[in-house]
């Protein structure tokens, strides 16, 4: 169900040890703004297996990277070090922690306890204790019942430092983390379908009497379900499953119709999945084009109705975007260039780059690109509840509550935390307001459209800022970057602010000086001034918290912990295949200097 490189960065099947497995950036599922550090193997530090733990068990690179609670024992004390993941209930599932201790390496100096779903797993965990010595790797399996009372869809792991066995620090570490899902007595593995919103079962009911699948089509309900005991076995099974699925594909005629999933790679990422020729240059490079989905034309256009009117919903600086429908029966976002746009080639390329490269639960997901006879497509998942703004000015639909506008936000401040400082390098979104905070049909909120996103600043060359062209909205725009053209991402911060004060409505006592004064500090005339983004996620949950506990017996929180929890190094959480990109995100063009003058439909 889940692999984790905890505190690391993605890894590839090729990089696997031996058995073909993806190991993914645990940061999109940490809880809160409690990321911890992370940190990694000094090189006087080398990994040895023990007999007893054999070299497939994880990758070297696992066991090399750790994450951990921080240097400070009063703030570790008070917190727990927590992942949240979504299951199906009414299962069992095996929670597998790998352990490399890394820095420490005697007994009784790290001990920590383990939860699983508030139920202690483990009291007193040492890593060295467990492994004998310093850079030897080691894992724990424990096993968990998810049951289906309402809101027990999740699995919570937290760590937090055993006080009761005073150890020399109060911290705790965790290298990986893998967990999986057993079959039930029948041997079903199978889980519920998920229960739409009313909103996404009137859109499918719509879509259904305006669509229809391609003749002789597979219902996207036919799914081969693959268990196997072990991941190199399940690998094997579902390669050939899928070549034998192609195939027959092909036979019955549907190539032409439906695109390939698998990306386009190499200098011939021009030419479309049915082989037709584009006319004109790509304006993205091979990299760009190899990073997701190549859609074609046809589909795009089967899937618009042919770019029908009906179908659009939203009109912003690059283009139209429409609803449209892919492989049958998947719901997505279309966004389609203008074509006497200027802008739309350079944040066609960036928007790919970065998201393709970037997974959170907060940010927008890119499914793919069409760059055809002189269109450019973006291929979006499609958020039933449309943008944050549609709900706060003019809108038919009930108002928000005041808990579901401060969950919004600290969405919204969580996928810009990450990517401040989850990424390899910080990325300055510079186009933050409420058109581009994006709510999913359970009204989770992400951050989107990525076309005007730079590169920060480069710490490691003592850089503070990175001068560049102005470009943003205005009434969000940082005055001081529009003064100095000195972007850093306080003015991401600046922005953000703003949207905390159009989202202001009734509100208790307690939680409106919290928020009110966080989003006050957003706006300071001056970068340095602000808080960072880590801290306004920190606060914005304190907030939340003075809302559900507003007597304030209930809230442990310490304003000094702010910074701790900001600070963290982690990386990206998909592969990089080379960093040449970096210098293709900015935008080079000085003829327009801002996307959008006041245009409430977006930018």
């Amino acid at each position: 169900m889940f692999r984790l490189n905890v505190g690391g960065q993605f890894i590839p099947t090729t990089n696997d040890s031996g058995l073909t497995r993806t190991w993914y950036d645990d940061s999109p599922y940490l809880f809160g703004a409690a990321f911890g550090v992370t940190s990694e193997a000094g090189k006087n530090v080398s990994i040895k297996y023990p007999p007893e733990v054999p070299g497939y068990i994880a990758p070297l690179n696992v066991y090399s990277t750790a994450r951990s609670m921080g240097p400070d024992p009063k703030i570790n004390q008070n917190y727990n070090l927590t992942w949240v993941f979504s299951v199906d209930a009414n299962f069992t599932y095996v929670v597998r922690f790998h352990f490399c201790e890394l820095q420490l390496t005697k007994i009784h100096q790290r001990v920590f306890d383990i939860f699983l779903n508030n139920r202690t797993a483990q009291q007193s965990g040492d890593a060295i204790a467990w492994a004998g010595s310093i850079g030897v790797p080691v894992y724990k399996d424990y096993a968990t019942v998810v049951n289906d009372r309402n809101g027990d869809e999740e699995i919570w792991v937290a760590l937090h430092p055993s006080v009761s066995e005073k150890p020399e620090y109060y911290d705790s570490i965790l290298n990986g983390l893998e967990i999986f899902k057993l079959n039930d007595t029948r041997g079903n593995l199978a889980g519920p379908n998920p229960e739409p919103s009313k909103m996404l079962q009137e859109a499918e009911a719509a879509a259904a009497s305006n669509f229809s699948p391609p003749p002789e089509s597979k219902s996207k309900g036919e799914v081969i379900g693959i268990a196997g005991g072990a991941a190199g076995g399940a690998a094997v099974v579902a390669a050939v499953c899928f070549v034998v699925y192609i195939k027959k594909k092909r036979k019955n005629g549907m190539e032409s119709g439906m695109g390939a999933w698998l990306p386009l790679y190499g200098n011939s990422h021009t030419s479309t999945i049915s082989g037709k020729s584009n006319t004109g240059s790509s304006h993205l490079s091979s990299l760009a084009a190899g990073l997701c989905r190549h859609f074609s034309l046809s589909e795009i256009k089967h899937g618009t109705k042919n770019f029908d009117e009906s179908q659009v919903i939203g009109v912003g600086g690059f283009g139209k975007v429409y609803k449209g429908i892919i492989d049958g029966g998947t719901q997505v976002a279309i966004k389609r260039s203008n074509p006497s746009s200027e802008q739309g080639v350079n944040e066609f390329q960036t928007e790919i780059e970065m998201l393709s490269k970037l997974r959170h639960k907060h940010l927008v997901s890119l499914i793919g690109f069409c760059e055809e006879d002189g269109e450019m497509v973006l291929v979006y998942d499609y958020m039933a509840n449309g943008t944050l703004r549609e709900h706060l000015y003019k809108s038919n639909q009930p108002p928000l509550s005041w808990k579901q506008r401060l969950e919004i936000c600290i969405g919204a401040a969580r996928g810009l935390h990450y990517l401040h400082t989850g990424a390899r390098y910080t990325i300055i979104h510079r186009d933050v307001k409420t058109t581009n905070i994006l709510l999913d049909e359970n009204w989770v909120a992400k951050v989107s459209d990525f076309g005007l996103s730079k590169t920060g600043p480069n710490i490691s060359q003592n850089q503070t800022h990175v001068s560049t062209v102005v470009k943003g909205s205005f009434g969000y725009l940082d005055p001081e970057y529009f003064r100095r053209q000195q972007l850093t991402e306080k003015s991401d911060v600046y922005s953000f602010g703003v949207v905390l004060f159009e989202v202001l409505t009734p509100i208790n006592p307690e939680c409106l000086k919290k928020f009110s004064e966080t989003a006050e500090k957003c706006l300071a005339d001056h970068g340095l001034e602000r808080p960072s983004m880590g801290d306004v996620l920190w606060n914005l949950e304190f907030a939340l918290q003075l809302h559900e506990n507003p007597d304030g017996e209930a809230v442990v929180v310490q304003d000094k912990a702010n910074d701790a929890y900001a600070i963290h190094n982690s990386t990206l959480t998909i592969q990089e295949e080379s960093t040449a990109s970096e210098a293709t995100v900015e935008d080079l063009n000085t003829s327009a200097v801002f996307s959008q003058i006041v245009n409430p439909r977006g930018r």
